[in-house]
């Protein structure tokens, strides 16, 4: 059983920053305004507004921004600004030691899967999927009160429509994953994943289909789809062909690569590069009810 971090008060401080690319003020400036409606205090980082090409300030800032956040027992969550590539370039230099005397959600997606899945198999915390301040402009109210419900210790239940692609049954386990491509990246290292049991959830972004499919069978030749209590298929936006089609879509590549497997599977779950991105807790135990008519997750 993986520690939950303390549920949030009114009056607690959050800590935003960017573990990866670069994000200025401006760019947070309508989640500051929802954090603070919310009743919390919000600390911005040395990495708001720092630049180093594509970088959020050079590896050593961003890895003292979010080593201050860890150690910082005054801090309630640590909130990353946005994805797109840096994390697991300082990550590996961080202490946890403090972190693990007080600690804390660490807030985001997509590049922050290297924090999530590394702290859930090496920490044995929880960490938070869910919407960044660089999205919360146009994010769904939806996804934007389910952050502020597990910061606050709010229960969510989700029931969606069904896809045609579903595969019925139910599941109960851990929740683990993230994007894609992270994962994929991670495969082999001391933050990869353990899959045993538990309930993987995949998204991604901007990838081509057969990308999808190399992804797909790194996944499968590992051994990370064997042995799964069940998959949760959230939104794989932006994808790409090559002029040669490749001849399924990216849900569907992930169909025929778990077609031999027995768990159930759930497609279109409303996470992910989305503006309706709802958020998921990595590292708690789920269950899933996947029907003709519908799909619940709780």
């Amino acid at each position: 059983m993986l520690l939950r971090p303390p549920s949030l008060q009114k009056g607690d401080s959050v800590y935003i920053l960017s573990t990866a690319k670069k994000i200025s003020n401006e760019e947070i400036t309508s989640a500051v305004e929802t954090y603070k409606s919310w009743g919390l205090n919000v600390v911005i980082g040395k990495t708001i507004g720092a630049e180093q090409n594509q970088f959020a300030g050079e590896d050593v800032l961003r890895k003292q921004d979010f080593q201050h956040a860890l150690d910082n027992a005054n801090i309630k969550a640590i909130i990353c600004a946005r994805g797109g590539y840096g994390t697991v370039r300082m990550m590996d230099d961080l202490n946890f030691d403090e972190f693990m005397k007080h600690p804390k959600w660490i807030v985001g997606f997509s590049d922050v899967t290297y924090l999530h899945t590394h702290i859930s198999n090496n920490i044995g915390t929880m960490g938070l999927h869910a919407q960044m301040p660089i999205q919360m402009l146009n994010s769904t109210i939806e996804a934007n009160e389910t952050l502020r419900k597990e910061l606050f210790g709010e229960k969510n239940e989700y029931i969606i429509a069904p896809h045609e692609l579903n595969r019925e049954g139910e599941a109960e386990g851990i929740l683990i994953g993230g994007n894609l491509s992270i994962l994929y990246s991670i495969t082999g290292t001391r933050s990869g994943m353990n899959t045993d049991r538990k309930i993987l959830f995949l998204e991604d972004l901007d990838e081509y289909l057969y990308h999808i499919d190399r992804m797909m069978m790194n996944l499968k030749r590992s051994g990370k789809l064997h042995g799964l209590a069940g998959l949760i298929v959230g939104g794989f936006t932006d994808m790409h062909d090559n002029k040669i089609p490749f001849g399924k879509t990216a849900y569907e590549i992930i169909l025929e690569h778990v077609v031999e497997y027995k768990f159930p599977v759930c497609f279109n779950f409303p996470a992910g590069h989305i503006n309706d991105n709802r958020a998921l807790v990595i590292g708690k135990t789920y269950k899933m009810q996947v029907c003709k008519d519908s799909v619940k997750v709780f």
